[in-house]
């Protein structure tokens, strides 16, 4: 099994861990108000999922 004889510095650790970064978030247009909201979720300006209302908006 093989065991590090010395401790692997925070600059090393980072430089080997530049590669794994976070992924933009899709987003797709409501089809009901247009406003942009994440695929598979609720818009949040309408309250609609798959033409039906899921949440109760109410407007100022």
């Amino acid at each position: 099994m093989a065991v590090p004889k010395k401790r692997t510095s925070k600059q090393r650790q980072r430089k080997r861990r530049t590669h794994y970064k976070a992924q933009p978030v899709a987003t797709h247009t409501c089809s009901r108000c247009g406003d942009p909201k994440q695929p598979h979720r609720v818009c949040g300006s309408c309250g609609y999922y798959r033409n039906q209302a899921v949440l109760q908006i109410e407007l100022d």
